[in-house]
């Protein structure tokens, strides 16, 4: 990766809507928001936080829930560039395009109404039953879940290397830690390694504590060519968190056959992917203070760990259990509490927590002297990563 994207954006902003209260009331049948709403409420949150007009706005990019005109529309901005990303390529995208001088002020915007819209991730009508949906193409075998692919996956990855449910049962543990400290999780009651395998199998191996959450909510983040950045923050004494690194490495090739899931836990794609992001921010693996890993399941952090580089092939097994993940731990990771515990915003959450962790100012939950954070996505072999930084 070319050093060239490091440091030259920053995130000035960042908001989200309520997702425990707003949890709470679809539970009982209300419904506050739709995507749209949602988006927008955030939208205005990114704006507050970053003490910005919305005139100010000259790119936009919407999650993959909404539309990108209607959301302009709704916005009532007219970026001169713009379009429609999920959570880690938008990062990517916003950060080339102010690269190219495409656009100066760049705002990500993503609202989710599935819970109360009632979307289904398993089924016959997954999603609709769309084929652009890896996992659809498993339908006429009756595979049509991600929780089933991860489950297959994390098989074999368990019986190659000899592992037992605690392992994954802590990372459920940890991250239910973090959430207990978090006002914004939804799922803030800790749970013990005993409640974790007293739990049912959704798809053996796979327990209950392993599936992430499914929720209504929105989030968005303001990113912004680096020198304006900190001319905006000399006036308003803000911190912009800079984006020192970005990667991304894609397995296409048998993708439908499951190769680079079952063969390789898409070890290939992300090596490659960290070796861009660490080179294009001038660091490794133990520079890194937290870990924000993608985690539709638990079984994404063991290899991610593993993928880039934080240690050996199998032994991430180990690295959980002997180094720790949870608060206190040697590698803190899902600081929030993840999308198993604190909201399942598609990789959404995740980035408003890396930046806040840099910031610093978060209680009980800030990880010590905090400089780096890295996020990691290894969704459907598509392998990506940004680092922020001060």
């Amino acid at each position: 990766m070319n050093r060239d994207t490091s440091g030259i954006s920053a995130v000035v902003g960042v908001g989200h809507t309520d997702w425990a209260e707003d949890y709470r009331r679809v539970r009982k049948g209300e419904k506050p928001h739709d995507s749209n709403g949602y988006a927008t409420l955030a939208f205005n949150r990114a704006l507050q936080d970053a003490g910005i007009d919305r005139d100010d706005i000259d790119g936009l990019i919407v999650g993959p829930t909404t539309a990108y005109e209607r959301m302009g529309e709704i916005l009532n901005i007219n970026p001169r560039w713009g379009g429609q990303a999920d959570a880690i390529q938008a990062v990517l995208q916003a950060v080339l395009a102010i690269n190219a001088g495409m656009a100066e002020v760049v705002a990500l915007v993503y609202g989710n109404d599935q819970r109360s819209a009632a979307v289904q991730y398993g089924g016959p009508e997954a999603m609709g039953g769309g084929s652009f949906l890896s996992y659809v193409y498993h339908s006429p075998w009756g595979l049509t879940s991600q929780g089933a692919l991860y489950a297959l996956m994390y098989q074999r990855y368990k019986q190659l290397n000899g592992l037992d449910d605690s392992v994954l049962g802590q990372v459920s543990v940890a991250q239910r830690q973090w959430a207990s400290l978090n006002p914004h999780a939804i799922m803030r009651k800790t749970i013990s390694m005993d409640d974790y395998l007293a739990s049912n199998y959704i798809a053996e191996p796979l327990h209950l504590y392993d599936y992430c959450l499914i929720n209504d909510g929105g989030v968005a983040l303001i990113i912004m060519e680096a020198d304006r950045a900190r001319k905006a923050a000399a006036k308003s004494g803000g911190k912009p968190v800079y984006i020192r690194g970005i990667g991304r490495a894609d397995l296409n090739s048998k993708a439908t056959s499951l190769g680079p899931r079952l063969l390789d836990f898409y070890l290939p794609a992300q090596q490659k992917a960290a070796k861009q992001v660490f080179d294009a921010a001038g660091i490794g693996p133990q520079d890194v203070d937290a870990l924000m890993v993608y985690d539709s399941f638990s079984p994404h952090i063991l290899f991610a760990l593993e993928g880039f580089g934080y240690c050996g092939i199998g032994e991430a097994g180990e690295f959980v259990a002997q180094k720790g993940i949870g608060v206190g731990g040697k590698l803190p990771i899902n600081t929030g509490g993840g999308h198993l515990s604190e909201s399942y915003m598609q990789g959404w959450n995740h980035q408003v927590e890396a930046v806040r962790q840099v910031r610093g100012g978060l209680g009980e939950r800030q990880v010590p002297n905090c400089r780096h954070v890295q996020y990691t996505s290894d969704v459907a072999g598509k392998a990506m990563s940004v680092i922020y930084g001060a």
